[in-house]
């Protein structure tokens, strides 16, 4: 089976789940738990290593499937059961909230790409979540849009994230959030930019945000505007000028899996993101 999680949670959990991933990372070259263990692992049921790369080479990945497979032997393994998931490492949506899904993608502003992989960078999506709190749920049936979450859609959603873990925003780099709802139009600018003025964002927002009976059933927000800069570990193959950079957010169906991933702004204590 394929499986994809977020080894920074992982690889920190006290559980079974945790155990078993530590097991099966601790036999690769990627086994310092203290710093990241990403790859791509083959393993068997009972954690035995069968493969890894972290070469995003199709050929790469293909040839040590081979290898790997051609080595597996089927032993008899238990199920595994994580009854009791490590709270510090598995958040939930907030009861009562709403889950949205956020898309974001360079439109404009990289040069002919000189390698195949860098050719995956400038193409490809970035993908996050945000969580709405209960209140700011509620507000948003009646037609109001809460500083709460102005600020947290702000923060850990308008960024590049399209070529991997970028720093979000510290609330000082927020230099304007002007965002209304009326008559269910969403509508706005935004202005990020850090103190140096390497990295920024300014940009228009836009959307539909309608409910029923007390509930959201649709929240559509397009962001779209001008960026430059880059950080964490978005350097590679950056645009070396200012870029057209758009992020869409969507109410979660519930139906994907991956609906129920956790945002990457949580990571470093959900308590502060929801705030």
């Amino acid at each position: 089976m394929n499986l994809a999680i977020d080894q920074w949670y992982t690889r920190r959990q006290k559980d079974p789940e945790g155990d078993l991933y530590r097991k099966i990372a601790g036999q690769s070259p990627q086994n310092n738990f203290n710093s990241t263990t990403q790859g791509l692992f083959l393993a068997a049921p009972d954690g035995t290593l069968l493969g890894f790369t972290n070469n995003r080479s199709p050929e790469w990945v293909r040839e040590m499937l081979k290898k790997g497979i051609a080595a597996y032997r089927p032993t008899e393994t238990a199920l595994l059961e994580n009854r009791t998931p490590d709270p510090g490492y598995n958040y939930r949506p907030p009861e009562g909230g709403l889950v949205v899904t956020v898309t974001t993608k360079v439109l404009k502003g990289y040069e002919a790409a000189s390698t195949t992989e860098i050719g995956f960078f400038q193409n490809s999506l970035g993908r996050d979540v945000l969580w709405v709190r209960k209140d700011e749920h509620e507000a948003l049936a009646r037609g109001e849009l809460m500083d709460s979450l102005k600020r947290r859609l702000a923060m850990f959603n308008l960024l590049d994230n399209t070529r991997g873990e970028p720093h979000h925003w510290e609330a000082s780099e927020v230099k304007k959030i002007d965002l209304s709802l009326k008559n269910g139009v969403l509508s706005g600018t935004v202005h990020l930019e850090t103190a140096s003025g390497d990295r920024a964002y300014i940009a228009d927002l836009r959307g539909t945000v309608e409910s029923k009976n007390g509930k959201v059933t649709r929240f559509d927000v397009v962001s779209r505007g001008q960026a430059w800069g880059a950080s964490g570990c978005t350097l590679t193959a950056k645009p070396k000028d200012k870029f057209t950079l758009a992020v869409a957010c969507r109410l979660a169906s519930g139906t994907d899996e991956a609906d129920r991933v956790m945002p990457q702004g949580a990571k470093s204590w959900l308590p502060d993101y929801l705030r």
